[in-house]
């Protein structure tokens, strides 16, 4: 016990650090960044008898190499709360740590400032105060820094002096910038390491754009089979979702559809013999999850999709759904993977109220072993074939030990490829697959409608769940269709793709989104009439683009503000401020010399007035500032101080999305 004593210096150590955050799943796991992006470590740091304390944030590379040290500073004085903002500028593992010592050149000065003025051991004083810049000056290096010290040093001892002239030598401002940067550091205490992985940035900034490949060049005529699209023509689509500044191109799954309890249009029992299935309802005797559906093309014609794409700037993100129809080769080949009742049928899934007959889900617990094998063998597969995106299906209904092993083994040797968890359950369940390694989540914003909801909910997303858990704003899906969106027509689609695209960092839309469909299977419902999912949905793009019938020129905007504004591709910098109605919010992101603040009107029926107060430190400004904003969506510039007017009419200007200050604009 004694030898252990002696050995551990945290035990002797006279500084504490306590409590450093952010801390994820008690550091088993590591918090997240991508390059250059801006976090902040905090925690308690103190000594005994009100010593004054220092304090730094070390950053450890993926190269092994320690640094940069970010001095840390108390958050609010006597709290003992610290801080620094730390910004890791390159992809891999890192650490971070606390390091922080006592400062006995503070508590001198601190001492000599009440001491020397009242004539109390000033000689004593100034003496000890010269040995202790002495020593101060010995850990910086040669130079001017270091002969500031030493003529402080000088000056103390300098007994031709008064002593407040010793002293005033020993506090001027160019003393003290000097001792900032070079503290006398003793009794130093460090935190652990504490794991940060720095992946790349489109795991944390993306638009994303999903569609149906069957449904682009599908022929649909009342008396005939209907036709379905292939990648060839579904590649004709790729040059206007590219024109509209998304980024990412999501695919439902493109494998063979069975036909054994397939679903017929609005989801029924009763399919017709030429029905096309729900892509959900994975395999066939074509093949199940590494194969291409027939009425697609071949694997070929998927390369080809995806080079095309590639050439436009976007990249494929495929949907991964790990379950089966009854039809797929894995009913046979691994009926382990299944659970059977009782008459020795497989049940079929369920997520009450909706239940999904022609789909098996898979039985994790029967083989965990040989399904992870399987998993990340079909990953694998696509990677090869270009896809570094996956949508993983309901990854709710797996267990986290399965994802666990799959994301270790994928990103083990591939840290690039990212995952977006499709997970609409419980927040604690959300939390613990961000934490095993998912780089995206769907969230609620969806369902997030009033000024309350959206600044609680995305407080929290920007705040307390931010180092693990990065949200993908989908402001609609095939699953979902939100009763706003039924209601408030296409102002209420122009308010929530304002929302989505300069809230988070990675938005997406569903298409259709555009054309502003709204029409429900029935009142109370968020399934779609005659929804995709069944069916084949040809939209005549170029009619609709004419008749001015969608609000892809707004998309197209929002998109290049995003792209011309860094402040927008993060999320820890979102910032909330005031307005005196509750159908107007104000929130602002600042990165740098660039700041955006927006203001949005969450009423798609009524024209809504506010005056917005602003608060002026988020936005780097002085507080009777008053600087040009200019309206990234209309061109127009107005001048705001502290306060501002507003007046925000449905279907003319939903939202102000303002620049704010000289900065140049793109």
């Amino acid at each position: 016990m004694l030898s252990a004593l002696a050995e551990g210096s945290v035990l002797t150590a006279t500084v504490l650090v306590r409590d450093v955050q952010p801390l994820v799943d008690c550091g088993r796991r590591p918090a997240k960044a991508v390059p250059g992006e801006t976090f902040e470590v905090t925690a308690t740091v103190f000594a005994e008898a009100g010593t004054a304390v220092g304090a730094d944030v070390v950053l450890r590379g993926p190269d092994g190499r320690a640094g940069p040290w970010t001095p840390m500073r108390e958050l609010s004085p006597g709290t003992d709360r610290w801080s620094a903002e730390v910004t890791p500028d390159a992809e891999g593992r890192w650490t971070y740590r606390v390091e922080a010592w006592t400062d006995p050149v503070t508590d001198w000065r601190r001492a000599a400032e009440v001491k020397v003025p009242a004539g109390i051991d000033s000689g004593l004083m100034l003496e000890e105060g010269a040995l202790l810049y002495g020593r101060a000056a010995l850990g910086v290096p040669p130079g001017a820094e270091r002969r500031v010290l030493l003529a402080a040093a000088e000056a103390l001892q300098d007994e031709e002096r008064t002593p407040a002239e010793r002293l005033g030598a020993a506090l001027t401002p160019e003393v003290t910038a000097v001792l900032a940067r070079y503290p006398l550091r003793e009794r130093i205490t460090r935190s652990p390491a504490l794991p940060l992985l720095v992946e790349r940035e489109r795991a944390l900034y993306g638009s994303w754009y999903e569609f149906f490949p069957r449904s682009e060049g599908a022929v649909v005529e009342p008396g005939r089979p209907p036709v379905s699209g292939t990648f060839a023509t579904a590649a004709e689509r790729l040059p206007a979702i590219a024109a509209m500044g998304f980024d990412v191109v999501y695919l439902p799954p493109v494998h063979p559809i069975g036909t054994t309890h397939r679903k017929g249009p609005d989801n029924s029992l009763t399919p017709g013999p030429h029905d096309v299935g729900v892509p959900w309802a994975i395999g066939s005797p074509e093949g199940g999850h590494d194969a291409i559906h027939p009425d697609l093309g071949t694997l070929d014609d998927f390369d080809a999709f995806v080079a095309r794409a590639r050439e436009l700037g976007l990249e494929i993100a495929l949907d991964f759904a790990l379950q089966c129809s009854p039809d797929h080769p894995w009913v046979e080949k691994h009926p382990e993977w299944f659970t059977h009742r009782a008459d020795g049928t497989i049940a079929y899934a369920e997520n009450p109220p909706k239940k999904y007959q022609d789909v098996y889900p898979i039985a994790f617990d029967r083989d965990l072993p040989g399904i992870v094998a399987e998993t990340v063998c079909l990953l694998r597969h696509w990677m090869a074939h270009g896809v570094r995106i996956f949508r993983v299906d309901n990854p709710h209904t797996k267990p986290v030990a399965f994802w666990d092993a799959v994301l270790a083994d994928i990103n083990g040797t591939d840290p690039d490829v990212v995952f977006l968890a499709e997970a609409f359950t419980r927040p604690p369940v959300m939390r613990a697959l961000a934490q095993a390694g998912f780089q995206q989540s769907y969230t609620y914003f969806t369902w997030r409608e009033t000024k309350r909801e959206l600044t609680e909910y995305l407080t929290e997303l920007s705040t307390e769940t931010a180092a693990f858990l990065r949200p993908n704003f989908f402001v609609n899906t095939p699953d979902i269709l939100p009763g706003h969106l039924q209601e408030g027509g296409r102002p209420a689609f122009e308010a929530r793709a304002v929302l989505a695209a300069t809230l988070a960092p990675s938005w997406g839309v569903y298409a259709g989104f555009e054309l502003c469909e709204n029409t429900a299977v029935r009142s109370g419902s968020e399934e779609y009439l005659h929804s995709e999912k069944y069916e084949l949905r040809p939209r005549d793009w170029e009619s609709a683009g004419r008749e001015g019938r969608t609000i892809a020129p707004l998309i197209t905007r929002l998109n290049e503000i995003r792209r011309a504004h860094p402040a927008l591709r993060f999320l820890r910098n979102l910032r909330f401020h005031e307005a005196d109605n509750d159908a107007v919010l104000v929130y602002s992101k600042r990165e740098g010399d660039d700041t955006v603040l927006v203001v949005v009107n969450l009423d798609p029926h009524h024209t809504q007035e506010a005056t917005v107060s602003l608060d002026m430190r988020h936005l780097g400004l002085a507080p009777d500032a008053t600087v040009p904003v200019r309206d990234e969506l209309t061109g127009e510039t107005y001048h705001w101080g502290r306060s501002a007017y507003v007046r925000l009419e449905p279907g003319r200007a939903p939202a102000h999305v303002l620049a704010v200050g000289d900065r140049p604009h793109h």
